[in-house]
């Protein structure tokens, strides 16, 4: 082909906002309503993430992307001259919520009949809604297309486009038996070995074994994430809970409703199935000794449990209520939005996940009160149930309903994935030094938990995003792009 022509198709395909850097980053613009060099937030009501409780008519100043002040409003010192002061008497603020199980893929609809699992990257929808829901640092949970994951990271950190602060997660750590098509099957140890030195120095962050990998497999890539200094989480089914803290797991995903080794007939080395596994589950009690045990053993090895509470609801009969969806239904194409109604139809008919959602529930309070670390992350995946950002608050929610207070529901979102990270100096509550990582809230969730989907202004680095332009920019579009 002419070189001449070449350039003409190319230049066709690319929209000409990206001609330059200059241009790239103007595509942000539109979506920043506060950035002036210092800012403060006057009259606000604060819950600074730690777990302590609700303070009123505090006043928050930034500059340079931190906090540099929190005072009450009373003792606020004079602000610079060149401050912008916003009077937020009636709102509230979280810190930006550090989300420990997010993906930038989504359930591709229209599987026909003995089709492929398969999953779009959802490169441009993902990462506007996850900063609209408030998730101002994110650490995505396994991952289908790891390049794209690095790029998307790359573009927000140099001002291309908006999102989160990503910790990027390489590709699936997954044995013989996957059900994803997009997943590379290991064939041993020295494959588990390999992938993970390779993906390490591409720049990953962290790795997740998955289903049907061998304790060999896991104990290689284990060893080999340690070794680059990074951590490994896992959903696990051919390897318990308590076999994988032996190994030296750093986290565990979605909690004891993933746990395979209280299976009667359970064999080392082999998932059972699920369908199977889900029942057993079902007369498992949380308080008995073979459970606390575990627990205990997580504990003492420090392993965290991240809280996907809101993936688990879908499985329950009519949960969430319709009510609850409707502001995430309009983000989705409208082939996605019918496969996902029809599937839940199908859902509402069974009663297995109502068992299981109230079993996770009472294990992840229990895992608390042993002194275990407790994450949250929202997990986009199973039928297209959970949409980026809606997803992350309605789990703070469930954490509530779990019996957590608000506070430490918000906590468990915010500064223990931040703790978990090693980053808890720089994100993960609102105190000066700390990146300017905010949340503006229409309502007070420490007194009605569904004020936290009142997002009226997200902060990021000090830069105060406009959620409803963020998800208005990519409604209609998830499930497509």
């Amino acid at each position: 082909m002419p070189m001449a022509l070449r350039t003409v198709i190319l230049g066709a395909l690319l929209p000409l906002s990206l001609s330059s850097v200059a241009q790239q980053k103007a595509a942000v613009s539109p979506f920043i309503k506060q950035d002036a060099p210092v800012l403060v937030l006057e009259h606000v009501a604060l819950i600074d993430g730690t777990g302590a409780a609700p303070q009123q008519d505090m006043s928050i100043e930034i500059a340079g992307g931190k906090i540099t002040a929190v005072e009450t409003a009373q003792s606020h010192h004079a602000s610079a001259p060149n401050a912008k002061v916003l009077d937020m008497t009636g709102k509230t603020i979280i810190p930006g919520l550090v989300g420990m199980h997010e993906h930038f893929f989504y359930p591709a609809p229209r599987r026909p009949a003995g089709g492929v699992y398969l999953y779009g990257e959802a490169a441009d929808s993902a990462p506007r809604l996850y900063l609209a829901g408030g998730v101002t640092s994110a650490r995505t949970g396994g991952s289908l297309d790891p390049y794209t994951d690095l790029e998307l990271k790359r573009a927000i950190d140099a001002g291309e486009m908006p999102g989160p602060k990503l910790d990027v997660t390489g590709p699936y750590l997954e044995g013989a038996g996957k059900f994803a098509i997009q997943m590379h099957q290991l064939t041993g140890p020295d494959d588990a070995a390999r992938l993970v030195d390779y993906w390490a120095a591409e720049g990953v962050t962290s790795f997740k074994a998955y289903n049907y990998l061998t304790p060999e497999e896991l104990k290689a890539a284990i060893d080999h994430a340690h070794a680059h200094g990074l951590k490994i989480t896992g959903h696990l089914c051919s390897i318990g809970f308590r076999e994988a803290a032996a190994l030296g797991i750093d986290n565990l995903e979605h909690g004891l409703a993933e746990d395979t080794e209280f299976y009667p007939t359970k064999k080392p080395g082999e998932c059972p199935p699920l369908d199977a596994v889900e029942k057993s589950l079902e007369t498992l009690d949380v308080a008995s000794p073979q459970v606390q045990q575990m627990i205990g053993d997580l504990v003492a090895h420090h392993v965290a449990i991240t809280s996907t509470l809101a993936i688990l609801e879908t499985f329950a009969t009519n949960r969430p209520p319709m009510e609850r969806e409707s502001a995430a239904l309009k983000t989705l194409t409208v082939e996605a939005a019918k496969d996902y109604l029809a599937r839940r139809a199908v859902v509402a008919q069974q009663s297995g996940g109502d068992k299981l959602l109230a079993l996770e529930m009472r294990f992840e309070h229990a895992f608390v009160d042993a002194g275990g670390l407790l994450m949250a992350g929202c997990d986009p995946t199973g039928y297209g149930g959970v949409v980026p950002g809606f997803g992350d608050q309605r789990n703070i929610e469930l954490l509530v309903e779990a019996g957590f207070t608000p506070v430490q529901a918000i906590r468990i979102a915010s500064l223990n994935g931040a703790t978990y990270m090693g980053k808890e100096a720089v994100i993960g509550s609102i105190a000066p030094g700390k990146a300017a990582d905010i949340i503006v809230l229409g309502g007070n969730p420490a007194e009605k938990i569904e004020n936290v989907e009142k997002v009226e202004l997200v902060f990021k680095d000090g830069v105060g995003y406009d959620p409803a332009a963020l998800i208005e920019s990519v409604s209609g579009l998830v499930g497509l792009r």
